[in-house]
This record gives C-alpha cells, structure tokens and sequence, in this order.
C-alpha cells in the first residue's frame, strides 16, 4: 500500500481543521460538553460534601427514657405519650418512639427506613449504656476522612465517561446525518479525497477537542473537591483517548445508515441507554444481578469507567486493567471496520 501523498495529507488536514472550527461555532455543544458536566460535579460535591454526623429525632414515652436517649449526642430525643408519638412516626417526625413497658422497653420504627434501624440501635445502646451496662471490650473510634473514599471521588470518573461518550455520539452521528441530509456526502465522492479521510477526520477532530475537554473537566474537579490521581497520568491519559475513540467510532457506525435526524437520534439513544443504566455512573454496576454481570462488563462505558476509576482512586498500572483497556480497544476496532464498510455516502 502507497505513502499517502502530501495532496491527501492536506485534505485530511483540512476536513479535521474544518470539524474543530464547526465544534466551537455551536454553543450547544459548548455547554453539553464543557458546562453541564462541570455543573453535574457542583451540584453532587455540594449534596454529598463531608458533613458532621446527623441528629436523628427520636421520643420516649416517659421522661427517664428520655434522659438515657439523650446522652448519645446523635440522637434528638423528646417526650411523646402514645397517641403523639404513633401520630409523630406516621408524619415523620421522628424515626423511634421507645415505649416504657413495665420495666422493658419497646422500639417503634420502620425497620424498611435505613435511618429508622440505625436510630433504634443507637437508642438502644443508649438505655442500655444508662442501665449499666458496660462493654466486653474497651474499644475507641478513629475517624478518617481520606479523598478517594467519598463520593464524589467515585462520581466523577462516571460523569468523564458518560461526557465523552454523549461528546462522541451526538456532536459526531448529528453532523455526519446532517452533511447526508444537505446532500453534502455525495459533494465529498465527487471530490479526489480518499473516503477513509473523511471519517478519519472526525476522529483526529476528536482527539484534538479531547484535551480541552478533559483536561478542564478534571482540572476543575481537581481544585474544587481535591479528586486523587493516584495512577500515572499518561495512562489516565490513554484511557481517555481509548474512551474517545471507541464511542467515536460507535457514532460512525450508528450514523453510517442513518438518513434523517430522527433515525439518528432514536438509533443514539437506543445505543447509549442500556450504558446510562447499566455501567455504574452514579453507582456501582457490582448491584446488578449475577447473570448479566458479563454483559455488563462487555459495555464499552463501563470498561472506561472501571478503568479509570482503577487508575484515578486505587492508582492501578495499565497492568492491572488490561481488561477494560482491550474491551475499549475492541470496540474502537470492530465499528469503525464495520462503518468503512457499510457506511452510505448518498
């Protein structure tokens, strides 16, 4: 196979200045790409900061248990007789009522409401510490806070994957739809470029906003929350462009058919939902069944998330995430083979 001639380098080079021009001339894509995934970060850092343990507001029936409630400081503890305190568990206003039963005592709570349980222990530990209890073993508390383990560390690896595939799929399938629509394709057969640079175009493109795009969204993260990177760099770097060029490769094929916006669209959405739920943006993907994990796990957004969530949070080598990195090179390799081969010019 032939060198490419410097005439074909130059209208490579000109179709990839030509994507990188359109991009910034679109707001929309603008805000999509580089806006809402940093408002994404504000908003979750802000709701799931670091936050002083919450009083949790419990009753008693009378005013001695009330008293043993009270000395664990995180519990908010009044006295209720039955009828108010019934009526305050089924409003919500509190999350235990500990009712005296001659010489017992009986819990009242939502055992389905995960704070209902932990005030219930902790009221309990509480009359029973009061009623003299003492401890088999002498134990202390030692509390850390160590980035990484929050979880907005966990997050923010899911929302750079879930940005650079929406980048990927809407800002590459719309324009190639479009150009077929505007009977723009059938002016690029007619010219001497090369078909594949056409479509190589849109990838070195995305490659080039690549750096912008990450770059700003982790060095946002950085600053404002202290994210970690505790893997090297350049193979956070890797991941990110493996990420970028599978899904760009994905949108050429989904698009490589596709003759209105419409089919675009529902074809996009059709492909990227089954991600959005399943590859554990905003939770772990481990609480799916057992029987789907592999499924799971062939999703090209979930590799990208594991793997940069393995470098970022647990500083794991290219070694060590071999797995996700192949499944990222897999489904770059695959569509893009099939888009050259099916992809409709007309």
């Amino acid at each position: 196979m032939s060198s490419p001639t410097r005439r074909e380098l130059s209208s490579l080079y000109q179709l990839t200045t030509a994507r990188f021009r359109l991009f910034f001339r679109e707001p929309e894509a603008i805000f999509w790409i580089f806006i809402f995934p940093i408002l994404m970060v504000v908003g979750l850092g802000m709701a799931f900061r670091n936050r002083p343990p919450e009083v949790l507001p419990v009753a008693a029936t009378t005013p001695q248990l009330t008293a043993m409630l009270a000395q664990d400081h995180g519990l908010s503890a009044t006295t209720l007789d039955d009828a108010a305190g019934t009526h305050a568990l089924a409003t919500g206003r509190i999350l235990v009522l500990a009712v005296d039963t001659n010489g017992s005592v009986t819990y009242r709570y939502d055992d389905t409401n995960p704070d209902a349980r932990n005030a219930r222990l902790l009221a309990d530990d509480a009359v029973q510490q009061a009623a003299g209890r003492k401890p088999a073993l002498s134990a202390q508390n030692q509390y850390i806070h160590e980035a990484g383990a929050r979880y907005i560390d966990f997050v923010v690896p899911g929302l750079l994957g879930m940005n650079l595939m929406g980048s990927a799929m809407w800002g590459m399938g719309f324009a190639i739809v479009e150009a077929r629509q505007k009977k723009l394709l059938k002016r690029m057969i007619a010219s001497p470029m090369p078909r594949w640079q056409y479509l190589a175009s849109f990838l070195l493109s995305r490659i080039f906003i690549l750096v912008i795009e990450v770059g700003f969204f982790l060095g946002f993260a950085r600053v404002t929350f202290g994210i970690p990177f505790r893997g090297p760099i350049w193979q956070l770097v890797l991941v990110c462009v493996l990420t970028s060029l599978a899904f760009s490769a994905l949108a050429l094929l989904v698009a490589s058919r596709a003759r209105t916006m419409e089919a675009a669209s529902g074809l996009m959405n059709l492909t990227m939902m089954p991600m959005w739920i399943l590859s554990g943006i905003f939770f772990s993907a481990s609480r799916f069944p057992a029987i789907i994990q592999p499924l799971v796990h062939a999703l090209p957004l979930t590799a990208a998330i594991d793997a940069m969530r393995g470098n970022m949070l647990q500083g794991m080598g290219l070694n060590q995430l071999l797995l996700p990195v192949l499944t990222l090179v897999f489904w770059f390799v695959a569509p893009f083979a099939i888009a050259m081969k099916i992809f409709r010019w007309k």
